[in-house]
């Protein structure tokens, strides 16, 4: 790459990571062209940004991020590097746990989410029990839909007393 290419290409990851919140750094080294491929098709499937990136380029452009801190993220970019970017937190989680099942790989190095840094592969069970933003939405909707469905039926069912009590009375007059 030429000098201009890597400034273009630093100034392109720094905008993509500005625009998401949600960055997973994974390994996928020794993994055959089959099995990444099928990666990339499982990632594209679930709307998951892969991108295998050089550290040293990941690095800088974390730098040109304005207000974000990438923090210990820093201290793992060792060795090959690949990165996944998600709309919803808890989906690259879910899919790396599902890519497991069959393969070694991809390890989770660490994650960024919302301000929050998670290290090592052992955050990936944490990770993938995140509930995303309509998972969320949805209970608090639940939860304050319940009180109103509690009174609506005590309301009807109260309603359905005093009529039953009035024709009892119309009846034995």
């Amino acid at each position: 790459m030429t000098r201009e290419e890597k400034a273009k290409y630093i100034e392109d990851l720094a905008a993509e990571l500005a625009g998401s919140n949600v960055l997973y750094l994974t390994d996928t080294a020794s993994l055959t062209v089959e099995v990444v491929n099928a990666l990339r098709r499982r990632c594209f499937q679930s709307n998951i940004s892969l991108k295998v990136v050089k550290n040293a380029l990941l690095e800088k452009a974390m730098d040109k991020v304005e207000g974000k801190d990438y923090g210990k993220l820093r201290d793992i970019l060792k060795g090959s590097t690949s990165i996944m970017i998600s709309a919803e937190a808890n989906s690259p989680a879910k899919l790396i746990q599902e890519f497991r099942k069959k393969n070694a790989k991809p390890i989770l190095k660490g994650a960024y989410i919302d301000e929050a840094i998670f290290i090592g592969d052992d955050q990936l069970v944490v990770l993938e029990s995140l509930k995303s933003k309509e998972e969320l939405v949805g209970e608090i909707i639940g939860l304050l839909l319940s009180p109103a469905k509690n009174v609506l039926s005590g309301l009807q069912g109260a309603g359905g007393k005093i009529a039953g009590i009035l024709k009892t009375l119309e009846q034995r007059a």
